[in-house]
């Protein structure tokens, strides 16, 4: 491979930027108590801290994927390095709980920006039979911000205090831009046909607003409601873009790619299926096995872990063999990780429940990579800025939808009882219940994962 100054460029900042979101979404829930006795918070309003950044993000993903295919890829990223490193210094200042979660929603949109076209351009500069191993890199940046996310956010929030984790992820989205105007000169973009869909925009963003608010409100009958007009939503948004001349998002994508359209699903079921484990296992370790948090987050740091050092070596892979063939071994082998944890109990040994996140993330490292290479490899160039962002609304939307099952199944088995020693027999049943479904759910995303042929190689 011959490595230009670009393409050098072009990896380092991609993967900053990869980096940047988990970082910032993992350090940031140790510093959530600190938050909210600053501005007093309860805990309905202190969950929107990370929802508001969560829901923008999702909902501006696709019209952010399009409009940069039209108006170039690197302007995009570009834009969405400056809002986020903007709104994560407005938040130091933020004096008040509205303009807090004001910012959240920028840095969302910035996050968007990014998020909408890295893959993109990983995939404009890299051919196949290079491009796996940089998105494994790209995938693996994603893990390792999860993983240091939780250690460095403790230690900055104990010793400068919470805002100093927006200054730093400022000072790295600052940097990312620097470096991309610095060291990119080539831009992305491809002449589309006819005027921006903006009906389209509107109604993917509505509906999915709707969806994943309906998520996090379940099973309150508010919750049905919305999830209900967000899966109407949808089905309308596909209706009216059927029949648009221009539309947002081509639905020949999937009527006619089927590599496209069954990596998409594998991606989905797989992100449904493996999101909850670490909001169900934070509870069972600590309520159950009587772990601080800090030992609880060492424990949930194994599965990201092994994600982050195997990605690279699983997208080196998937240039040499079919992604389809990795990405199902990967779902087979998170299959393995979530059935083991079905079986967990009040006695079960936390090295069993480690080496359960162990084989997970084995799992997810032989499934991201491979499967990003398969969709970002099965599209034309005018059209990866919006394959890049729908296969981000796929994994916001599987976690979200993850999240959603889990807390109703622990509000169907405890009711609105807090998780104490008197309700530890049915929170466990609602935690087997959870993975035991989960499990059946990336079993069947096995075959969501081969449907997609032998075509499925980058």
């Amino acid at each position: 491979m011959a490595w230009t100054a670009e393409k050098k460029a072009v990896l380092a900042v991609t993967t900053l930027g990869a980096f940047l979101a988990p970082f910032m979404g993992s350090s940031v829930n140790v510093a959530l108590p600190r938050i909210a006795a600053e501005f007093s918070l309860g805990a309905v309003t202190l969950s929107w801290f990370a929802m508001a950044y969560m829901l923008a993000a999702a909902a501006f993903l696709l019209p952010a994927g399009a409009l940069s295919d039209r108006h170039g890829r690197k302007r995009m990223f570009s834009a969405g390095l400056a809002l986020y490193a903007a709104a994560s210094i407005g938040v130091c200042a933020a004096g008040s709980v509205g303009f807090l979660l004001g910012l959240r929603v920028i840095q969302g949109l910035g996050g968007a920006m990014m998020f909408g076209t890295s893959a993109a351009i990983l995939t404009s500069v890299f051919p196949a039979g290079e491009r796996g191993r940089m998105l494994g890199w790209n995938v693996a940046a994603v893990y390792t911000g999860l993983t240091l996310g939780p250690v460095i956010g403790g230690l900055l929030t104990a010793r400068f205090g919470w805002r100093s984790l927006f200054l730093i992820n400022a000072g790295l989205a600052a940097a990312a831009w620097a470096g991309l105007r610095a060291g990119i000169r080539s831009e992305w973009k491809h002449a589309q046909d006819g005027p921006f869909d903006l009906a389209g925009a509107l109604f993917s963003m509505s509906s999915l607003a709707a969806l994943m608010i309906g998520f996090s409100k379940l099973p309150a009958a508010a919750g049905i409601v919305l999830v209900f007009a967000g899966l109407s939503g949808i089905a309308g948004f596909v209706f009216l873009e059927t029949r648009t001349p221009h539309p947002l998002l081509d639905m020949n994508l999937f009527r006619r790619n089927r590599v496209f359209a069954f990596s998409n699903l594998a991606a989905l079921m797989h992100y449904a299926a493996t999101a909850a484990v670490a909001f169900l296992l934070s509870l069972y370790l600590q309520t159950v096995k009587g772990m601080n948090p800090a030992q609880a987050g060492m424990a949930l740091a194994a599965q990201p872990l092994v994600m982050a050092v195997l990605s690279p070596v699983t997208g080196l892979l998937s240039d040499r063999i079919p992604p389809r063939t990795l990405a199902s071994l990967g779902m087979a082998v998170s299959s393995l990780g979530l059935i083991g944890l079905a079986l967990a109990g009040r006695d079960t040994a936390v090295g069993f429940i480690v080496a359960c996140l162990l084989v997970l993330g084995l799992g997810f490292a032989f499934f991201s990579s491979p499967n990003t290479n398969a969709v970002m490899g099965s599209v034309e160039p005018r059209r990866m800025g919006v394959a890049s962002a729908i296969l981000g609304t796929m994994r916001l939307t599987g976690q979200m939808g993850s999240m959603g099952f889990a807390v109703l199944l622990i509000a169907l088995f405890m009711g609105s009882r807090s998780l104490s020693a008197e309700t530890i027999p049915a929170f466990l049943v609602a935690q087997r219940t959870a993975f035991a479904v989960c499990a059946g759910l990336c079993f069947a995303g096995i075959f969501a994962s081969q449907a997609r042929g032998a075509q499925g190689r980058a």
